[in-house]
């Protein structure tokens, strides 16, 4: 791993780095098919799917632009406006189990709640036993069913917390 790494905004030159992040994750939790948000459309276009007033993702970069991480949120589809959803956090495995899943989920709901958020939720699988833990640890709710209408089917895990 090459320099210091830091949570910034992404930039549109992030986004091939972006796409093959959250593909490569994705086929290491075989995560890949129909009701996963590996099929989302935005995949490939990271950064203009979040350039709206209520929407920020951000990437783990190191000072070359290399990127090793991300995670982002934007309003529950389906939901209030009070709800947003913590979405696409992935990291490549080099990064993970040192401290930066926490810092990037204190760094989202940091900036929801500026926008005016005051639940954030989530879902994921089962599966990605690390992000369950991470997210239990952070004080998020385990739900029975999901909420709003992500379109992904497949996930298996909820959660939600008050920002």
């Amino acid at each position: 791993m090459q320099g210091h790494l830091k949570i910034r905004p992404i930039r549109k030159e992030d986004n091939k780095q972006v796409a093959r992040l959250i593909r490569e994750v994705m086929h290491q939790y075989e995560c890949v098919g129909e009701g996963y948000s590996i099929e989302d459309p935005e995949v490939d276009n990271m950064f203009e799917y979040y350039e709206h007033e209520r929407a920020v993702y951000y990437v783990i970069a190191d000072e070359t632009g290399k990127v090793y991480g991300g995670g982002g949120f934007d309003q529950l589809s389906g939901g209030d406006d009070t709800i947003c959803e913590l979405k696409k956090m992935y990291f490549y495995p080099e990064i993970r189990g040192k401290g930066l899943g926490k810092k990037m989920v204190h760094t989202c709901l940091e900036r929801a709640k500026e926008l005016g958020f005051d639940t954030c939720y989530l879902e994921t699988v089962e599966r990605m036993v690390e992000a369950n833990s991470l997210y239990n640890k952070l004080g998020f709710k385990p739900l029975e069913k999901n909420m709003g209408c992500t379109g992904h089917s497949s996930c298996d895990a909820y959660y939600v917390r008050e920002i």
